[in-house]
């Protein structure tokens, strides 16, 4: 039996407490593992993160560091544009390593972790990096190449990741790129019963409620529809605290509601085990990204649910949707607008595009993900 540890980002949680998606992956894949006598799954993290945990991976502890503040990354980036490491970052990572000393040789897994695999070169560990999202800012090709040539594998979440990740490293490097779809758990996701729709449309935005996540294209198609037979409901916060004070994005956004005639629902951030039950009170869901998301797991879980979902047409969104949703330019507020009014005024297109999307879920599965990461793991041995 071979071990996986999941080297989560520090600081970072794995419990239903959090809406992060890295612990969300990582508890879909070892659950989906459970029966698989090959290999065994853990994860490596902070001993301070919430409570309860995923019982899915057992934990391996550490006191940590603390994450880089905004100046100690400012001098990381001016250390690697002269070719020296980046020491306030290695810092943080530096108790994982340790934490490691001693456990039996595993593959690491180093969630938007590059800087990793090269802490690790030296010892018994076989790194991987898993990327969920692009390699940082300011990271050089030739940076890139040092910090990941002693991963044996790097996995991108989507096609399009992949590719964006392989124009920034050596072909060499760009060759270890595995692609392992973020997938979805359709036994807590799924489609409500018949008898239960909500008096009026409600169409749903679930995420952090940030300008990249562009609910406010939302608002403002939903403003431009001028119709009072649908509800808009927002969920989610800034970060992943409810209680948080209003960013002043949610301070607009709440200026915004006032020019939707059906009314704005404002929800703040709810935990993983909540979200099932929220989106089977919805009717249509909305993913509006401005920015091009890797995967999106919102979506696949919307699908799961059974609900037509219109999503911003970039990144790695349309390989989730497939045919089974509708696909619109992101920030295109006019073309959203065009896309609920068609789903709003055609309850059997939106049954038929639900269907579909439940179907396309069902084929996406965590058990699909972690088939993908078995072949990947399998070439290393």
């Amino acid at each position: 039996m071979r071990g996986v540890v999941h080297a989560l980002t520090p600081g970072d949680h794995f419990s239903p407490r959090t809406g992060s998606a890295i612990p969300t992956v990582v508890h879909g894949l070892a659950q989906a593992a459970a029966s698989d006598d090959r290999y065994t799954h853990r994860v490596l993290l902070d001993e301070s993160t919430y409570r309860p945990r995923y019982s899915s991976a057992d934990a391996i502890e550490y006191v940590g560091a603390g994450f880089p503040g905004r100046w100690e990354r400012a001098v990381d980036l001016g250390l690697s544009k002269v070719g020296l490491p980046r020491v306030r970052a290695r810092r943080s990572y530096q108790p994982m390593v340790t934490a490691l000393e001693g456990q039996p040789a595993s593959v690491v897994v180093a969630h938007n972790a590059p800087i990793l695999p090269a802490m690790l070169a030296r010892t018994a560990h076989t790194p991987v990096y898993y990327a969920h999202n692009e390699l940082p800012r300011g990271m050089s090709r030739a940076e890139a190449d040092r910090a990941l040539q002693p991963a044996a594998a790097v996995i991108a979440v989507s096609d399009d990741l992949a590719e964006r990740i392989a124009a920034r490293v050596s072909p060499s490097l760009a060759r270890r790129i595995r692609v392992v779809e973020n997938g979805v758990d359709t036994e807590a996701f799924r489609p409500r019963d018949a008898d239960a729709a909500p008096a009026r449309t409600r169409v749903m935005f679930v995420g952090r409620v940030v300008a990249d996540k562009g609910p406010d294209v939302l608002l403002r198609a939903g403003g431009m529809l001028e119709r009072d037979d649908l509800e808009i409901v927002i969920v989610g916060s800034q970060g992943f605290d409810p209680a948080a004070e209003l960013s002043g994005y949610e301070q607009e956004l709440r200026a915004l509601a006032a020019q939707v005639p059906g009314g704005v629902d404002f929800r703040p951030f709810v935990d993983r085990e909540a979200l099932p039950a929220l989106l089977q009170s919805a009717d249509i869901f909305v993913a509006p990204s401005r920015w091009p998301e890797p995967s999106g797991l919102t979506v696949g879980e919307a699908m799961a649910t059974g609900l037509p979902v219109v999503a911003s047409d970039a990144g790695g969104i349309p390989s989730v949707i497939g045919d089974a949703g509708v696909l619109v330019g992101p920030g295109d507020e006019s073309a959203l607008a065009d896309a609920l009014r068609s789903l709003l005024d055609d309850e059997g297109k939106r049954r038929t595009i639900g269907v579909a999307a439940r179907r396309r879920a069902e084929d996406r599965s965590w058990s699909h993900s972690w088939a993908q990461l078995r072949a990947a793991l399998d070439q290393l041995a």
